[in-house]
């Protein structure tokens, strides 16, 4: 867990740390900092991971409010699954399925995860391209839904929170103190 977050959160920050006095001095500048859908949907047996990249979706939704008076632009990247050697033995480490409830699971998983390794949909130059072309507007997005699979995941995502936020009005929606009881 720490490794990841220390990883996908933590070098991010630090690389932007070491650049804001840069880009504040010079009144310009724009943060592209790649997250993952997994970022915004949270996935079976991918903790740590997806707790990284919710960290840094947390994170550069509330720079943007920071370096905004700078003229410095910020946008969080979201790909889906691009044809990248993520999967390749050599950069996913599998784990061992040492908890008998979740032996099974875990193998199917790991198994499934495999075989999409080489067959992942997104091309990593045109997402590249795409990279290019956000960094050249003058009002970027604030965030770069990356895929097919992942624009249709963030939309579902986004109908499911807003389902819940609406099945929470009956109970939650009435919470503030009520002055006049007292």
């Amino acid at each position: 867990m720490r490794q990841q977050i220390e990883t996908n959160l933590f070098g991010p920050m630090n690389v932007t740390r070491a650049i804001l006095p840069i880009m504040r001095g010079q009144r310009d500048g724009h943060i592209i900092t790649l997250s993952s859908s997994a970022g915004l949907i949270g996935q079976e047996f991918c903790v740590a991971y997806t707790a990284s990249k919710f960290g840094v979706e947390g994170w550069m939704e509330s720079l943007r409010y920071d370096v905004e008076p700078y003229n410095i632009r910020t946008t969080v990247v979201e790909p889906g699954f691009f044809r990248t050697e993520l999967l390749v033995d050599a950069s996913t480490t599998w784990p061992e399925p040492t908890i008998d409830d979740y032996a099974e699971r875990t193998t199917a998983t790991i198994e499934a995860w495999k075989s999409m390794n080489g067959q992942q949909t997104g091309d990593p130059a045109k997402l590249a391209r795409a990279l290019l072309a956000i960094a050249d507007q003058q009002q970027p997005p604030l965030r770069f839904v990356a895929g097919a699979n992942a624009i249709e995941g963030v939309k579902a995502k986004a109908q499911e929170l807003l389902a819940q936020a609406e099945a929470s009005r009956a109970l939650g929606g009435n919470l503030a103190y009520d002055n006049t009881s007292v």
